[in-house]
């Protein structure tokens, strides 16, 4: 399947809620991406004029977007490319799904995979279940992994799913697992670390998140998976759902995931290297969904095959 010429795209009155992951951005800067192919001009009459609206209201394009807030779109016509996934993309995907039920899929995401399409990239894991399953119709993302981040991935197939599940996550109803590797030996008694959290975005549109007293609350358990001579591998419970949250806690600590580009240290990452390692530790190990009147869901996701080479070769060499 070969991606397929600009076309017309005329969009429907839309509604949508802000996720966890979405919010803190400009109104403006954030309808620059998500209505890729329409002219800036536009995006800022449409501002203006008030037919996008914020809970029912009328915003500025400086507005800074927040968690839970129910988005309206008027109808938009736009040249814009469709997204066509290679097929073998597509066969991939359906060899990766963990858990699937008529409302609720859960996917174990491959590293170096976008959850969606956008700033250069075509394709995503979204975009690819969708040619996978044309006949779902409202397939959703409930939340995002990063790019490099590998493991449990939750797609909804209904919008009141979504809605449900998003209800869930603020409820402290899903509980998520990662496996990360740091440098350093970590402190048995440091389990609950603590930081308000800014998300900054740089010219390139690129985000950028460290701690600062203004920011948000956020939350992340630890606990020691196994201590070795010059890292830990440790278990992960973020019990709040910041943007890199897990990877500025860990940096911020002078802890810093290995492997990581962005966050982490280049001499660390580079003594990595030999043991094979040459993408972020950080994994979505595990996910327990408490749903109403529903036994509790739990999906695991195994620890991929080059992350656990690299753990042997870390204990051969110890």
């Amino acid at each position: 399947m070969e991606s397929s010429p600009l076309k017309n795209t005329y969009a429907p009155v839309t509604f949508s809620e802000i996720t966890a992951d979405q919010a803190g951005q400009r109104i403006d800067n954030f309808l620059h991406t998500y209505l890729k192919g329409v002219p800036k001009s536009h995006i800022y009459r449409i501002l203006r004029t008030g037919e996008v609206r914020i809970n029912k209201g009328r915003v500025k394009p400086t507005y800074r977007l927040q968690e839970g807030d129910q988005l309206r779109l008027p109808p938009v016509q736009h040249e814009a490319p469709t997204p066509q996934p290679r097929l073998s993309q597509v066969q991939e995907l359906a060899g990766l799904i963990l858990y699937e039920d008529a409302n609720l899929m859960v996917l174990d995401k491959p590293a170096g995979l976008a959850v969606h399409g956008g700033s250069g990239l075509s394709f995503g894991v979204i975009e690819g279940l969708r040619a996978l399953y044309p006949k779902l119709s409202h397939l959703e993302l409930v939340h995002r992994l990063d790019r490099d981040t590998s493991g449990c991935l939750m797609i909804a197939k209904k919008h009141s799913i979504l809605r449900s599940l998003h209800e869930l996550l603020r409820q402290g109803q899903i509980h998520k697992q990662y496996l990360a590797l740091v440098q350093g030996r970590w402190n048995p008694r440091l389990t609950i670390v603590e930081t308000n959290l800014q998300k900054n975005f740089l010219q390139s549109g690129e985000r950028l998140v460290r701690v600062h007293a203004e920011g948000k609350p956020s939350q992340t358990q630890f606990t020691i998976e196994r201590q070795f001579d010059t890292t830990t591998l440790l278990q992960v419970h973020p019990l709040t759902g910041r943007t890199h949250q897990i990877r500025v806690h860990t940096a911020h600590l002078g802890h810093p995931i290995a492997g990581d580009v962005k966050y982490g240290n280049d001499a660390f990452n580079q003594e990595m290297r030999q043991y094979t390692l040459t993408r972020l530790f950080l994994h979505a190990s595990q996910l327990e969904i408490h749903l109403p009147g529903r036994d509790r869901l739990t999906v695991q996701a195994p620890l991929p095959v080059n992350l656990q080479r690299v753990l042997r070769k870390i204990v051969d060499n110890g």
